[in-house]
C-alpha cells in the first residue's frame, strides 16, 4: 500500500502537471471507484473546474478546486495517478479519466485513476460539510511531515497508549501516513523494539523516534517512495521510486543486519502485520 512519502511524491507530481488546468470532462468506468457517492456526483463535481492546489494529509490526496469544492483521491491498495498525453493508450483498469484542456503551459493531456484492485476511492465533497461527507480526515492524527512533529508532541500522542509500539505506529489516528513498511524502518533507526510499550516511553526515547520519524518519511520522499515487487506504485509519470533500495530491515527478514553486522533480521507477525526487525539492534 503506498504510504505517506508516495502519496507525497504522487502529490508533487500532481502539483508540476495538473494544478491550474481546467478538466473539461470526466469518464468513470468503474462503480466501486465512486462508491461514497455516484459517478454522476463525480463526472458534475469534477466537469469544467480547476485543480487550483493539492495537499495531502497521511495518505489522502485533496486536491482544491475552483468551484470551492475539493476532490479526495485514496490509493489504498493498489492506486495509482497518472499523467499522459491526450488520446494515449490507456493501462488496464484505468477507472477514471480527467480530460484536461490546453492551455498556455501545454497540450491537452489526462490524469488517469488506475486501480487494480478497487480498493481505492475518488470522490468530491464540500470542505464545509467534511465533518460530515469525509469524517475519517478529520480523526486522522499528527501528520508528521505536514504538522510540527517535536518529542514532546509525540510523547503526548503516545501517553496512554498500550500494546506494541509497532501497532500505534501504525494507527492512523496517532500519526497519519505511516505503514507498515516505514514503521519497520523507522523502529529500525530509533533502535526500538516494535514490541514496546508506547505509553511508557520516555523523553529521550520519544526523541530518538521523532528523529528517525522525520528522517525516514524525507529521506523516502527524497527518494519517490518505495516500489516492490509485490505492488504497484509509479509516480504520476510512471516512474518508480527506489527508497528500497535504503531498507534496512523491511523485507530483509533471514538477511545479515546491514547496521549492526551481527545478527540476522528477524521476522514476526504485530497487529496482524508482518514485522521486520533486528533482534541485536533493536532490543
Amino acid at each position: 500500500m503506498p504510504e505517506l512519502p508516495e502519496v507525497e511524491t504522487v502529490r508533487r507530481g500532481i502539483a508540476r502537471h495538473v494544478v491550474g488546468k481546467r478538466i473539461g470532462r470526466v469518464e468513470v468506468g468503474c462503480e466501486r471507484t465512486v462508491r461514497r457517492t455516484s459517478k454522476e456526483a463525480l463526472i458534475d463535481g469534477l466537469s469544467g473546474v480547476r485543480i487550483t492546489h493539492v495537499g495531502r494529509r497521511g495518505k489522502y490526496l485533496l486536491c482544491s478546486l475552483d468551484s470551492g469544492e475539493q476532490m479526495m483521491i485514496h490509493l489504498r491498495m493498489s492506486g495509482r495517478v497518472l499523467v499522459a498525453e491526450a488520446g494515449a493508450t490507456r493501462p488496464p483498469h484505468t477507472h477514471v479519466v480527467m480530460h484536461l484542456d490546453a492551455d498556455d503551459s501545454g497540450p491537452a493531456s489526462e490524469m488517469w485513476f488506475v486501480d487494480p484492485r478497487t480498493f481505492g476511492e475518488v470522490v468530491v465533497f464540500d470542505p464545509q460539510q467534511a465533518a460530515t461527507q469525509m469524517p475519517e480526515l478529520a480523526r486522522l492524527g499528527i501528520d508528521p511531515i505536514e504538522d510540527e512533529l517535536t518529542p514532546q508532541i509525540l510523547r503526548e500522542r503516545l501517553k496512554g497508549k498500550r500494546g506494541s509500539l509497532k501497532a500505534t505506529l501504525l494507527d492512523q489516528h496517532v500519526v497519519a501516513g505511516i505503514g507498515n513498511i516505514y514503521a519497520d524502518e523507522i523502529l529500525h533507526r530509533a533502535r526500538l523494539s516494535p514490541r514496546r510499550i508506547p505509553g511508557v516511553l520516555t523523553l529521550a526515547t520519544c526523541t530518538r523516534l521523532c528523529e528517525a520519524i522525520t528522517h525516514v518519511l524525507n529521506k523516502a520522499i527524497e527518494a519517490g517512495g518505495s516500489t516492490l515487487e509485490d505492488t504497484q506504485y509509479v509516480d504520476i509519470e510512471g516512474d518508480t521510486g527506489w527508497f528500497q533500495l535504503e531498507h534496512r530491515v523491511y523485507g530483509r527478514a533471514g538477511l545479515q543486519c546491514l547496521t549492526c553486522k551481527k545478527a540476522r533480521i528477524s521476522r514476526t507477525i504485530i497487529a496482524g502485520r508482518t514485522t521486520c526487525y533486528c533482534p541485536v539492534c533493536q532490543r
